[in-house]
């Protein structure tokens, strides 16, 4: 029997995430609620329609219409916000802040073979480029690989979405290929750019991400000493 057979023996089936709170030193996620979180989500995102660009849905006119938009499925290729059967939604609420200020979800769930996709990814323009926003991506890949045992971890994205491909590298991810002509969205064809993160790749990548994380990283004015790219690990 070779390693990989061994290794895999004895798999089981995991479970499929269910709302829950992760904790940071910079950030907290917890489930996205439109009661708690739309109307502070609503004021960090009013007047940048931008950042809906590469997402399925939006962008929305007023906060009643994402209001909505988080309670109800909007179209075939969006996923459900809140209570969704096919997606978990968590909304994104930096510690500077103490509001909700984007979300990010799992989904594309496969429990039996251990396999789930972060997406659906709102950020902010106060929240971009910030360590709340790298810590909120540590504390989901934490909980797929260290709480719920999955196996493969994805991230999918337009493939001419230039940012997202690179925060995909940025943040330990390995660039598998393009899938061409994948999905039809708002009404445009999408070739998928398609990145993943495996079991046995995470505790390298955790190392690099506390090692990033600590506060000896970062100087009295907040600015990185170490670029999270310089320490992160790369697929063989």
């Amino acid at each position: 029997m070779t390693e990989n057979e061994t290794r895999f023996a004895g798999w089981k089936p995991v479970a499929l995430p269910r709302p829950t709170i992760l904790r940071g030193s910079h950030v907290t996620l917890q489930p996205l609620s439109a009661e708690r979180d739309v109307t502070a989500l609503w004021k960090a995102i009013a007047g940048h329609d931008e950042v809906w660009a590469w997402l399925a849905d939006g962008p929305y006119a007023s906060e009643a219409d994402l209001r909505r938009a988080v309670e109800e499925k909007q179209s075939p290729a969006a996923e459900e916000k809140q209570n969704g059967a096919h997606a978990v939604f968590l909304a994104i609420v930096p510690a500077m802040s103490a509001v909700a200020e984007g979300y990010a979800s799992y989904m594309r769930m496969d429990p039996l073979n251990g396999v789930i996709e972060v997406g659906n990814i709102l950020l902010s323009p106060s929240l971009q480029r910030t360590t709340a926003a790298t810590e909120a991506m540590y504390l989901m890949a934490r909980h797929v690989f260290e709480d719920l045992g999955y196996r493969r971890y994805e991230w999918k994205c337009n493939a001419k979405n230039e940012p997202s491909r690179r925060a995909a590298l940025r943040l330990g991810f390995t660039f598998e290929g393009v899938f061409r002509q994948h999905m039809v969205v708002k009404g445009q064809n999408r070739d998928t750019a398609w990145f993943s993160m495996l079991d046995c790749e995470w505790p390298a990548r955790k190392r690099a991400f506390e090692a990033w994380l600590d506060p000896a990283n970062f100087d009295g004015e907040r600015r990185q000493r170490q670029r999270l790219s310089q320490v992160i690990p790369r697929a063989v």
